[in-house]
């Protein structure tokens, strides 16, 4: 491994980089076609789509990581039982490294379509294939010398939001200072870019992108693909939060054709937490970004296609095979027999007349490594007194000098996880202020300087100099996109489902046969990221019964 790769990760090497026994390769034989390259032959290159995974019968093939900067940085050589891929290649996606034979090679390309039946039919050893796809991603992500690169301020607000973009998507990537590093004043020296247009962002493939939009960057590093308008699905799900990707991943691992759309990234609000702890089977805990990915690792695994990011703005009825068809971006559509609706719920602002002109910045909805970078050392404030906001506040009490926890009830009991509450307690750089709403932000150029609350019985303000505040006061249901999609909505803009909403419907099927809706946008769900998952996976049934009634894929027998 190269040395920026961390040591935790580089203790892992065999589990990275199996050699398999003769016994493995024949099994894996039938899954791809062989395939011979010659001496120096570039069999890989980072930024384009790869054949598939490839297992090398014979030959050494060098594989490096390349982010557009200087030379290629090596990461290993394989040899004959090694193979070659990582989790772009689970899905079809350009790869984030080169593989160039060093001396001639045999080897057998598995595309991704039979990788995944690999997955299916030969268990124990699709296990070995996908830990090994999932930590060589981890390793790009933690060397970040792979993927795009943004070049730009580092506190300006459009490089932190490409940064949390990528970040969130799980991709490796890596920004560079424009006014202090050698290698990005190079670049924007060698593209004539007036500092005036950064951020820039160099993809794999040598396209250089002017302060992109997530869509149009998601497309550049071919995270998001052209759909298929005469394809048809047997369910399209708008929303990748728990609720989504657990429905993806039953529907998908039950014979369900299945696509997925999401308007940011994959996760929902459940990727922002810092650490979840009384989520099953996690003892320990796990941070919510880490138990997405796995989510959308595994709904890969299955053959999902995920459509991310893109936005449903319109459900409407379609006819030739199809029930339904989603309007989408880049006047693109979704054809499907059936629809879940996982949109989940949007961050709920401050009613603060210049909020906006800080948001990206300094204020923030999301506490990652990101946003604690940009804190070391310094006094946060943050508000809010549910699970997010306990659990962000620990985290950032371990990266901040101080954290002022603001609060409107008069304690956190109420609406926050006893063990939160402790912990919280426990921390002597948390302050919490109950009672309190912040009232004035003060700055300029989009950066915070001062900050200021007031108690709410005593009427007294408190001025402080504060530089990033920190927002986790609930959310609202995204449900602006169902205005004209005649879906019953209840008076807050919730999803009504259940036969009260229409005689003979299930609990989840809402006022349209065969649209169905879970998680936090569901009328009368738990919010919880457990309750999300457990109706992603109730949901799967209903599906397979309104299709079975409705001439779509036969139901699966339990």
């Amino acid at each position: 491994m190269a040395p920026s790769v961390s040591p935790t990760i580089a203790a892992r090497r065999d589990q990275m980089f199996p050699i398999l026994s003769d016994a493995d390769i024949e099994r894996m034989r039938r899954f791809g076609e062989a395939r011979s390259y010659a001496a120096g032959e570039h069999i890989v290159t980072a930024g384009t789509i790869s054949p598939g995974v490839i297992l090398i019968l014979s030959g050494k093939v060098d594989i490096t990581q390349a982010g557009g900067l200087g030379r290629p940085e090596p990461i290993v050589t394989h040899g004959a039982g090694n193979f070659i891929g990582e989790l772009a290649q689970l899905s079809n996606r350009p790869s984030l490294v080169n593989a160039e034979a060093v001396e001639p090679v045999e080897a057998i390309v598995i595309p991704s379509q039979r990788l995944r039946d690999l997955m299916v039919q030969e268990a124990n050893l699709g296990e070995r294939v996908m830990r090994a796809l999932i930590l060589r991603r981890v390793g790009l992500l933690e060397s970040g010398a792979s993927g795009p690169v943004v070049i730009g301020p580092p506190g300006n607000g459009d490089v932190l939001r490409l940064q949390g973009f990528l970040r969130r998507s799980g991709l490796p990537h890596r920004a560079l200072d424009s006014d202090t590093d050698p290698c990005a004043k190079t670049l924007i020296e060698r593209f004539h870019v007036d500092p005036h247009h950064l951020p820039i962002v160099l993809c794999p493939n040598g396209k250089l992108m002017h302060n992109p939009g997530e869509n149009e960057l998601a497309r550049c590093v071919g995270l998001l693909r052209p759909i298929d308008a005469d394809k048809v699905y047997d369910v399209a799900i708008v929303g990748a939060g728990p609720a989504g990707l657990a429905a993806a991943v039953y529907a998908a691992s039950e014979g369900l054709s299945t696509i997925v759309l999401d308007c940011r990234a994959f996760g929902g609000q459940a990727g922002a937490s810092a650490r979840i702890e009384n989520y099953l089977g996690f003892p320990t805990g796990i941070t919510g970004m880490a138990l997405m990915a796995r989510a959308y690792n595994q709904a890969q695994k299955f053959g999902v296609e995920m459509v991310i990011p893109d936005e449903a703005k319109l459900l409407d009825d379609d006819g030739d095979g199809a029930r339904y068809r989603l309007a989408i971006g880049d006047g693109e559509s979704v054809r499907s027999r059936a629809v879940v609706i996982a949109s989940g719920a949007r961050y709920r602002r401050l009613d603060i007349a210049n909020l906006a002109q800080f948001e990206g910045t300094s204020v923030h909805y999301w506490a990652s490594p990101i946003e604690a970078r940009l804190c070391q050392s310094q006094e946060v404030a943050l508000v809010g007194a549910g699970n997010s906001a306990g659990q962000a506040a620990v985290y950032l009490a371990s990266q901040v000098r101080k954290v002022t926890l603001l609060a409107r009830r008069d304690s956190l009991d109420a609406t926050m996880s006893r063990y939160l509450v402790e912990r919280i307690k426990a921390q002597p750089n948390i302050e919490v202020l109950t009672q309190t709403e912040v009232v004035a932000l003060e700055g300029h150029d989009g950066n915070l300087q001062r900050l200021r609350w007031r108690n709410r019985i005593t009427g007294e303000e408190t001025e402080r100099a504060i530089h990033h505040l920190f927002l986790f006061i609930g959310a609202d249901p995204n449900t602006d996109w169902l205005a004209n999609c005649n879906v019953a909505l209840d008076a807050k803009g919730f999803v009504r489902t259940g036969p009260d909403t229409t005689p003979g419907h299930g609990l989840m099927e809402t006022s349209r046969g065969g649209v169905f809706a879970i998680g936090d946008v569901r009328c009368g769900s738990t919010k919880r990221v457990a309750a999300a998952v457990g109706e992603g996976a109730q949901v799967v049934a209903a599906l397979h019964a309104y299709l079975a009634r409705n001439g779509g894929a036969a139901a699966v027998n339990e």
